[in-house]
């Protein structure tokens, strides 16, 4: 445990950062679309992780700094005043080159620093070789999907009927025996059930809260039909391709499916919150088809038989909606907690955007087109899924610099949340826990930056203050590090030189 002093410490020069840091990208553009309001409800009240491989809550750590939002405009000094020292990049080739060399990160560790005001590259090396990004590419995913679909874009699920008679008076009785499970119970009315189905949009934060809402309204728009007992469909036709991610069944994530309910998830994790590892349902898309069913019956429709999957009737009806949070904030939380299952979303609603097939492929194509299409430095990048689970993937450090500082950029004030996402060092996310060693305690609050982890791979991408007031992109990829406490470590020493 640090002492007292060493606290006092800690936390002020973490809150002086969080401001610093405030202060210097507000420079680089306004804060709008609420994208501080949606950093506080995710990234400070997210405590669990779900990258691969990143470990669960810190209990006894400290909470997140508060938000420095109020004081911006003070922290507002011209650009100019803000000028690099001169001798920056031969320091940071002074400082950080031995770091580099370390052992903890393997052979040929790479590493890009650069100036986001300026996009000058103050150190390099190998920063322009593929390597394998593990989750810092859900960089790469937010701004692709920001870019793509701007950050006010709400994924819906519906629920739609063709049904005529749902839109008829009932001619049926209905007294009595509408309560509970009714499968086949509908003899003597002398109507068939009317089909409605539940059609999924890909929205990967549908909870149980907003289905148990979607099947309130739905209710009610039946019953002023005059319906009372339906058929249940569920359609998933959105997305082509395998729904397995090539990493095969794991906690990390959910089979990739347009339609699922808590993601999948098969514990507690999905009741309040999402996040960390957790068993998956093998068949997300039916699981949340039979929660949707239960709830109707709960609100006193009858159902004929279990939910079957089936596409939707062309001309069919709407009869309600739910929307997910805006993009900008599934950006936030994508990236504060690593979260895979909305990285894998957001990049096949980048594919439909463009016109491609909502699948790995297409997602893969979308993106790359995306970037491209931004003049970003693409060479060499394969970007086989969005969330960084593939070990196929392949990334620069100098692209995920060059994302960076374009999220920072004022002509593009819609890439924020791209910066605002990133966990903070020592506070939230995937960075709870760390920056404690007595080399890099100095970054905690400081430096916000997103994560990787794979086995064998490490990699660290993010912001920081560094000195001048400058405020810097970098980003160090490691692969075959002997292991993965010792190569955070050194990427957290690395990261935090920056900001002496």
């Amino acid at each position: 445990m640090l002492e007292p002093k060493v606290w006092q410490l800690t936390a002020g020069s973490a809150v002086l950062g969080l401001v610093l840091a405030a202060g210097a990208v507000a420079l680089a553009g306004p804060w709008d679309s609420g994208q501080r309001k949606a950093e506080r409800d995710w990234a400070a009240a997210q405590g669990r992780t779900g990258g691969a491989h990143h470990p669960g809550g810190h209990p006894g750590k400290p909470a997140p700094a508060p938000s420095a939002a109020g004081v911006l405009d003070e922290l507002a000094p011209p650009v100019e005043s803000l000028s690099a020292p001169a001798d920056l990049p031969a320091g940071l080739r002074k400082t950080l080159g031995p770091l580099l060399e370390s052992s903890d990160l393997g052979p040929a560790p790479a590493a890009s620093v650069v100036d986001v005001a300026t996009g000058e590259q103050l150190f390099g090396e190998r920063a322009d070789r593929p390597m394998a990004p593990a989750s810092t590419i859900k960089i790469a995913t937010a701004v692709a999907a920001l870019s793509a679909l701007g950050p006010d874009h709400r994924i819906g699920t519906t629920v739609v009927t063709a049904d005529d008679k749902a839109k008829g008076d009932d001619k049926s009785d209905d007294k009595g025996g509408d309560e509970g499970d009714s499968e086949g119970d509908d003899k003597g009315k002398g109507d068939d059930p009317t089909e409605i189905t539940l059609v999924g949009g890909g929205d990967a934060t549908l909870d149980r809260k907003r289905l148990r809402a979607l099947a309130e309204d739905t209710a009610r728009a039946l019953r002023d039909r005059g319906v009372h007992e339906v058929a249940v469909r569920f359609d998933v036709s959105l997305y082509s391709g395998p729904r397995e991610h090539p990493i095969g069944p794991n906690d990390n994530i959910a089979p990739v499916t347009a339609l699922m309910n808590g993601q999948g998830r098969l514990d507690d994790s999905a009741r309040d919150s999402f996040g960390g590892p957790a068993p998956r349902s093998g068949d997300p898309a039916g699981d949340a088809a039979d929660a949707f069913a239960d709830l109707l019956r709960e609100r006193g429709l009858k159902t004929s038989g279990p939910p079957a999957m089936r596409k939707a009737p062309k001309d069919a009806d709407r009869l309600a909606v739910t929307y997910s949070r805006p993009v900008s904030a599934l950006v936030e939380r994508m990236l504060t907690n690593s979260d895979n299952d909305i990285a894998e979303s957001l990049v096949r609603q980048t594919a439909i955007k463009a016109g491609r097939p909502a699948s790995f492929a297409g997602a893969q194509q979308a993106v790359q087109a995306e970037l491209k299409e931004q003049k970003l430095p693409v060479g060499g990048a394969l970007l086989r899924d969005g969330s960084g689970l593939n070990r196929h993937d392949r990334i620069t450090s100098g692209l995920l610099t060059a994302l960076l500082a374009r999220a920072a950029d004022p002509d593009r004030p819609e890439l924020r949340p791209v910066l605002t996402g990133l966990p903070v060092a020592g506070f939230s996310g995937t960075l709870q826990g760390r920056y404690t060693d007595a080399d890099a305690i100095t970054g905690s609050g400081m430096i916000r930056a997103k994560t990787g982890t794979l086995t064998g791979v490490n990699s660290l991408a993010g912001t920081v203050v560094g000195p001048g007031g400058r405020l810097l992109a970098f980003a160090f990829l490691a692969e075959k590090a002997p292991g993965p406490d010792t190569a955070q470590r050194a990427l957290d020493h690395l990261s935090a030189e920056l900001t002496s």
